[in-house]
């Protein structure tokens, strides 16, 4: 957030009052001025490796029991590595706790499996269950994952109420569904050739699209509407059309980067099979293609998907902010698609080896993007240090099923 204006303490108006009872000439005290909390991320790649490793070792040997203990260490090794203020966060939940919570999802899920294996019409109840409930599994991660993370000393919170999460659920339960029920409806009989359903169904993929910005403003602003620390409780106030703003901006430039790698590869391609036999031209035509294509397809990930993680950090982050703290995001897309491609090209030449340093180097440029912005002493906020005791059943949700909160 760019808004830096410093908010007078409320004392200094009882104080003000008083001198100028004393002399109508008495200077008034200046308010505060914003103070700018750099955030730092101190860990490094071999470090990390050493937990990664050990950790994909002894998950696999455990057949995933150890995964709630392996996520723990790497909450808080990363946790510990970020420095807001030159004070390291910190992670503090239970490995105990988690797996539980990991149990429950996985009973769930093989309750749903079995369920489907015998009849179709069991799978989809169970599923309806499984649909009905996440809203709820949401809210706990949140609040789990926030209650367990602590700067300086204090735990962060999560106020968020289950009401609100299901609010913002049904909108993605809604499309599903109606995904569903016309897939069902128009899906073609046996032996028969697709119909103008299938039109229909080419088209729902578009129509899915264009409810992703507002399905996605929806989650990041129930999530960045309810962060608290100590008395600060943030608000978001970045709209939907921002959102929208940034996704159309990339399909404009997803298009013009696809139709210049058309024309290169439609001028390069003739120009590399010609001179040669036509057999032999033909080989190396599609080898030089198929190099080509793959190059092709990382750099327009790269660039697009660096575009929107880009400006959707910027935009969730500066506008967020409570009564004396703010953020200040500049991560800027160059940066992000040198190193996604970067990290994309070593994660597949070294066999995936490099993932625990690609992991390093993405967390440092994206934290470090970003500023704290505080408008009073960090030393002055008070709060409460209080240890929810909340289910991670939330928690090991949002892993099975992929959910980013957002933390």
């Amino acid at each position: 957030m760019h808004e830096q204006n410093a908010h007078a303490d409320a004392g200094l108006g009882d104080a003000g009052s008083s001198a100028a009872s004393d002399s109508a000439a008495a200077p008034h005290e200046a308010p505060p001025a914003a103070r700018t909390l750099d955030v730092r991320f101190v860990g490094s790649g071999s470090e990390y490796f050493r937990i990664w490793i050990v950790n994909l070792l002894l998950t696999l040997v455990t057949v995933g029991l150890y995964y709630p203990f392996a996520k723990v260490r790497k909450l808080r090794y990363f946790h510990g590595a970020t420095e807001v203020g030159g004070h390291a966060l910190g992670f503090h939940a239970s490995p105990w706790v988690m797996l539980r919570g990991y149990l429950l999802v996985g009973a769930m899920v093989a309750v749903y499996s079995l369920a489907s294996h015998f009849s179709a019409g069991a799978g989809l109840a169970a599923f309806a269950i499984v649909a009905a409930l996440w809203p709820a599994l949401w809210q706990s991660s949140l609040r789990f994952r926030l209650a367990n993370t602590s700067w300086r000393g204090l735990r962060f919170r999560f106020t968020g109420r289950l009401r609100g999460a299901y609010q913002v659920m049904l909108p993605w339960g809604l499309m599903a569904a109606a995904l569903i029920g016309v897939s069902v409806a128009l899906a073609p009989e046996p032996g028969r050739q697709p119909g103008p359903a299938a039109v229909v169904m080419g088209l729902l993929p578009l129509v899915l699209a264009l409810f992703t910005p507002a399905l996605l403003w929806l989650l990041r602003r129930y999530q960045h509407d309810h962060y608290a620390l100590g008395g600060e409780h943030t608000r978001f106030s970045t709209t939907m059309g921002s959102f929208y703003g940034v996704f159309g901006l990339a399909v404009l430039m997803f298009i013009g980067i696809v139709a210049v790698l058309g024309i290169g590869a439609a001028v390069l391609l003739p120009a590399l099979a010609g001179g040669q036999k036509p057999s032999t031209g033909l080989g190396g035509a599609v080898v030089a293609a198929g190099v080509v294509f793959l190059l092709a397809y990382l750099i327009v990930l790269s660039l697009v998907g660096a575009f929107v993680g880009a400006r959707l950090q910027n935009l969730t982050w500066n506008g967020t902010r409570s009564a004396h703290l703010g953020f200040a995001s500049t991560l800027a897309v160059a940066p992000l698609a040198r190193l996604t491609l970067k990290n994309w090209l070593l994660i597949v030449l070294t066999i995936g080896l490099y993932l625990p340093f690609a992991a390093v180097a993405m967390a440092r440029l994206r934290l470090e993007a970003v500023a704290v912005l505080a408008s009073t002493d960090p030393d002055a906020l008070v709060a409460a240090a209080s240890h929810p005791n909340e289910s991670a059943a939330g928690d090991a949700a949002g892993d099975l099923f992929g959910f980013d909160i957002g933390l």
